[in-house]
């Protein structure tokens, strides 16, 4: 009331007046121009409570024209059908029947039949994706049993393909494994442990992207590894290139786990050592 009254003083002066013009059955028009009020909200006030003029009032045709829209709305008709069949404006019919829910488009021929390839094909993966799991979980059973010996030469293979290693331009003998896959760094660690490498002589550090989840990935990587996350060693970030599309994203992204054995030399000669030794085998099986 304070924003009205500060603008239009005599408030209650005027809402008289305008009862009473309404009373004489102006409209709503006629007596915003007999008192010069521009405001439809404070018009509004001024007239609260008194009913309009039977003249102002629609049409009864008009009535039973917006219950018909509703009508077809509810059967699913668009507005263009709902148009042609009643010949009023689409503005109106908006206004008549935007409260109710829109119905469901009706699909052309091209689209059903895209719909129905798509479904078909669907229905493909999931068969796929059922042989695929049932292949994977045949092939798991295979494994059976690690003895020692088997997991000694896994070990061997896996730090040979993941591990770094000696060069003759670059002398590295030292014992360090970067991985990303959780899996692989299982097996690695078992492996150590086979070889009687006590868990203190081992460094782990991580690597990942600055833009990563950096305090996510270091709690991940050491409850993998057992160990607390202030036990590792200070993390190494690659850094953010935005040209780069990187798909090693999202909250699975945890970078990559580097572990290092500390005086490693005489290990590392012996991996390699282990390493010639198979693919010398490897060889006679070849002939």
């Amino acid at each position: 009331m304070t924003k009205i009254t500060s603008r239009y003083a005599d408030f209650e002066n005027l809402r008289e007046q305008a009862i009473a013009l309404r009373r004489e059955g102006l409209s709503l028009r006629q007596i915003r121009d007999r008192l010069h009020i521009h405001n439809n909200d404070i018009l509004g006030r001024l007239v609260r409570g008194e009913p309009a003029p039977d003249w102002t009032k629609r049409p009864r045709a008009r009535d039973d024209l917006r219950e018909r829209a509703r009508e077809l709305r509810r059967q699913g008709m668009t507005y263009d059908r709902i148009q042609l069949e009643l010949g009023c404006s689409k503005s109106s019919i908006s206004l008549w029947v935007r409260d109710l829910p829109k119905p469901e488009r009706s699909r052309t021929d091209a689209e059903r039949a895209r719909l129905a390839g798509r479904l078909r094909w669907e229905h493909e993966l999931a068969v796929r994706d059922v042989e695929r799991q049932r292949t994977k979980a045949v092939a798991e059973k295979e494994i059976g049993t690690m003895t020692d010996r088997e997991l000694f030469f896994a070990g061997v293979a896996l730090y040979w393909a993941e591990g770094t290693k000696d060069k003759p331009y670059d002398r590295r003998e030292n014992v360090t494994f970067v991985n990303s896959d959780p899996g692989v760094i299982r097996v690695y660690l078992a492996w150590l442990h086979l070889l009687a490498v006590e868990p203190e002589h081992l460094c782990h550090r991580v690597m990942i992207h600055e833009s990563a989840d950096i305090a996510g990935a270091e709690r991940y990587w050491a409850d993998l590894v057992g160990i607390d996350v202030a036990s590792l060693r200070k993390t190494t970030l690659k850094k953010h290139n935005p040209k780069t599309v990187r798909r090693n994203v999202g909250t699975d992204y945890r970078g990559c786990l580097v572990i290092r054995v500390s005086q490693g030399a005489e290990l590392y000669r012996r991996i390699e050592g282990w390493w010639h030794g198979i693919v010398s085998q490897a060889q006679l099986r070849l002939g």
